[in-house]
């Protein structure tokens, strides 16, 4: 039978620090003696008596076997090693005598005993605090779940059923009147303590970080989480992540059902993001300390991963004894050259039993915190809840005492099932200023702090806030962080780690996908022409707004420039100024046939018409002038309708005046019919009935879609191009083919007229005046639609200067040159003498 010696009385002092976040007083806990007949004996325990109990299951012991020979040869396993990492592990007195058991050793985690203090204090400061409960004293009752399901369900029933002494149908002893219990630190502890305390309907505030959905806790209406949804920490490991442009990291989680958890919430979240694996590795839980072939086999498993890969980032997930184990292994398994019987010689080093006098402030913070932790924080406030849930309960204004219809609780006659209601609805703010509520589904609504370890050549190290992760803040970010309080391990050289697989692309170039590799392996491109990346690893170049474009290296936008051809820049001055003195030389032309209306020349021309022909061809030159200039409406939906009639006029006149030299030269043969057609009548028919056909296809292109001013900001690079929209693209090329038509008529009578007696025959400049035309226009098709911006319109206003120019030239310039320089020719007796 192995016997336990009594435990030594465990003597703890916290004093209070000007940064402490919550000022912790300096109090004792007295362990609890265990009967000696317990069959079964829970040797650590913490009680202090008070009305109400608040039980506590914390997880800070392990124990640890020693043999007195070599157990193998009776057990078949070898010695357990007892690690002591940076003094994290420490060893207690509990002896157990055996046939081969030589002594009976707990390890303490001293960075958990914290937490048993935290709700030592928080207790302590509820009973000082007489405005919060009156006449009532709270207690506390802690048990440890020594990292095992089959103790914790002990402790748990052991926290609210068992008494010290047992005598059949009395009750002895201390009274049981646990009202809530906090804990426990990992899922697996607090899922097992909640198959106890659901059926019981007892609160249950566990202060551990873990998924609720893992166990259904929603089902469970005891069950409350003193820290939010883990959840939530995924997307900020995501941001942060992000943030550093980290793409290629390792994952390593706890083989349970939790890491199975973890990573099939957050590697979709990673790929979904942008973010690959390198590799993901499982480490294996540790409830216990490890043999000295299981240690050396883990930590060689645990620095596997890291050989040979590009990876300087990871993420690492389990409970915490088991991250704190590999931190520790990590550590070791530096040394990849040396033997496992090396890395066991590095470990082996217990300084013995604790004597019981040691003192928590003397300790390094690598072994014992000062500060208050996070799990300490959440314990401190979970404590708060419970007794303002009990000042809710026995206050009359309380929302959650109307709801229950204002019925009266005494707080010693308690029923914990009562308690849910004012729990719930629970809001206050803690001693540290912040709210303390919880949200729908019984969880803290607050965020996560994102801490920097600061770790000194003397293994100490210091916890840093730079960040926050806060899913619920509404009107604030997020995600914040301050990059400037970081403050990298000495092997950076305070430079941000890089973890890619791919070395960046630099703006001005894309990502291309490797085959067959994951997405987060690819090679650099430049950008197609035309697009832009204006930040480094672009998945896919794009664009620029429709009012930029990209600049010479592809890595930016520069704006555009309006462009339209004005009066103001060299080509808009020439071609105004050719205009303007093509139209005055139109206007001598036509002063000089008014002048000499009555001679030989002009009255045998057709004089009427000469003037309607000069007037369109005036009318023509000018026109030219509303093309220049940024457009507007008004010019827009003139200049092609005033071009086209006045255009269609003149080639009209062209027109009438080949079919009146034709019809003249035919009635002068006896007996013709063509007498009655002699006149002016034809020739204004023909002028006017062509007009009125070309200003009825505009008045309908007009009423239909008239042109419009418009931008065009794609057609030319670096230039948006302020142009007239035509509207109506059939009716624009409908009225330029009404005006081609009329041109290949005049073309074809002429030149069929051009052998005509001379003295009536104008035939042969109108031929070659409308072949001019013609093959200026035929020039102008496909010139007009290959261009764009300025010298499109460049194109049109050059056409209509240069057939009508030709016109002119052809059709008066031998006119002009008798009645201004051979006047003696310009008499009917030549004329006539001419013709015979």
């Amino acid at each position: 039978m192995i016997k336990r010696k009594r435990p030594v009385e465990i003597f703890a002092w916290i004093f209070a620090r000007e940064y402490s976040p919550l000022p912790l007083m300096a109090y004792r806990i007295d362990a609890i003696k265990c009967p000696e007949n317990d069959p079964l004996p829970v040797p650590h325990e913490w009680y202090q008596p008070g009305n109400l109990l608040i039980g506590g299951i914390s997880s800070q012991i392990i124990y640890i076997f020693s043999f007195k020979k070599h157990p193998s040869q009776d057990l078949g396993f070898d010695l357990p090693v007892v690690v002591q990492h940076y003094n994290k592990i420490i060893a207690c007195d509990l002896e157990f005598i055996g046939e081969s058991v030589l002594n009976y050793v707990c390890s303490v985690v001293t960075k958990f005993y914290q937490h048993v203090l935290a709700l030592a204090f928080a207790v302590n400061e509820i009973n000082e605090n007489s405005k919060i409960l009156q006449n009532i004293t709270l207690g506390f009752h802690i048990y440890d779940s020594y990292y095992d399901a089959r103790m914790t369900y002990q402790t748990t029933l052991d926290l609210l059923f068992k008494s010290h002494t047992f005598v059949p149908n009395y009750k002895c002893g201390m009274q049981k009147n646990v009202i809530a219990l906090i804990g426990g630190l990992s899922s697996d502890i607090s899922f097992c303590m909640a198959d106890i305390l659901s059926l019981y309907k007892i609160p249950q505030l566990t202060y551990g970080s873990f998924a609720p959905e893992q166990h259904d806790t929603m089902q469970v209406p005891s069950f409350y989480c003193m820290v939010p949804n883990e959840s939530h920490q995924y997307m900020g490991i995501v941001h942060l992540l992000q943030h550093f442009r980290w793409t290629w990291i390792g994952l390593l989680a706890v083989d349970d059902e939790s890491g199975d958890h973890f990573l099939e919430a957050l590697e979709p979240l990673l790929s979904k993001n942008g973010i690959c694996s390198a590799f993901t590795h499982r480490i294996h839980k540790q409830g216990r300390l490890l043999f000295l072939n299981e240690l050396s086999y883990m930590a060689w498993n645990i620095y596997k991963p890291f050989v040979n890969t590009k990876a300087r980032t990871f993420v690492i997930y389990g409970e915490t004894l088991t991250i704190m184990w590999l931190s520790t292994l990590m550590a070791l398994a530096g040394h990849e050259d040396k033997e496992n019987t090396t890395v066991g010689n590095e470990l082996l080093e217990v300084d013995g039993p604790c004597t019981g006098a040691e003192r928590l402030e003397s300790l390094p913070e690598s072994v014992f915190e000062i500060n208050m932790t996070g799990h300490s924080y959440s314990i401190y406030n979970a404590v708060c809840i419970i007794a303002h849930a009990l000042h809710a309960m026995n206050s009359p204004r309380s929302h959650s005492r109307k709801r229950m219809k204002n019925k009266s609780v005494k707080l010693q006659d308690l029923q914990v099932w009562q308690l849910h209601p004012f729990l719930q609805g629970i809001s206050f703010n803690n001693s540290a200023g912040e709210s303390v509520s919880f949200n729908d589904y019984r969880e803290m609504g607050t965020g996560f702090d994102i801490m920097n370890i600061v770790t000194f050549p003397n293994k100490s190290f210091r916890r840093v806030k730079v960040g926050r992760v806060d899913p619920e803040n509404l009107e604030g970010e997020k995600f914040t962080l301050n990059e400037d309080r970081i403050v990298w391990p000495r092997p950076f050289n305070q430079v941000l780690p890089i973890s890619v697989f791919s070395a960046s692309c630099n703006p001005g170039y894309q990502k291309i996908k490797k085959e067959t590799e994951k997405f987060c392996c690819f090679s650099c491109a430049p950008c197609p022409e035309g697009k832009i990346s204006d930040q480094k690893d672009i998945a896919e170049c794009f664009q620029c707004p429709e009012d930029q474009y990209p600049n010479k290296d592809q890595n930016g936008c520069s704006t555009k420039v309006t462009s339209f051809l004005s009066y103001e820049e060299p080509l808009g001055i020439t071609l105004a100024s050719v205009a303007v003195s093509f139209s005055l030389i139109t206007a001598f032309v036509l002063a000089t046939f008014i002048k000499h209306k009555d001679t030989p020349i002009v009255k045998a021309k057709n004089r009427d018409i000469s003037y309607t022909f000069l007037i369109s061809l005036h009318l023509c030159f000018l026109s030219s002038l509303l093309f220049l200039g940024q457009p507007t409406e008004v010019t827009c939906f003139l200049r092609q309708s005033a071009f086209s009639i006045i255009f269609s006029m003149a080639i009209s006149c062209v027109l009438a005046k080949t079919i009146t030299v034709i019809v003249a030269f035919m009635a002068t043969k006896p007996g013709s019919g063509m007498r009655k057609w002699m006149g002016k009548s034809l020739a204004n028919s023909i002028v006017l009935s062509c007009t009125l056909m070309q200003a009825g296809n505009c008045a309908v292109w007009l009423g239909m879609s008239p042109p419009f001013p418009d931008l065009d900001k794609q057609s030319v690079n670096g230039e948006i191009i302020a142009e007239c929209n035509e509207g109506s693209v059939i009716m624009f090329y409908l009225v330029l083919g009404f005006m081609g038509l009329l041109s290949i008529i005049s073309f074809t009578v002429a030149f069929l007229a051009r052998n005509l007696p001379d003295s009536f025959n104008e035939a042969k400049f109108i031929t070659f005046s409308m072949l001019m035309f013609c093959s200026v226009w035929l020039s102008f098709v496909p010139t007009y639609l290959s261009t764009k911006g300025k010298s499109m319109v460049a194109v049109e206003i050059f056409s209509i200067l240069a057939s009508s120019a030709g016109l002119l030239a052809c059709i008066f310039t031998p006119k002009c040159y008798m009645i201004l320089l051979r006047p003696e020719l310009n008499h009917r007796e030549h004329l006539i003498k001419r013709y015979n």
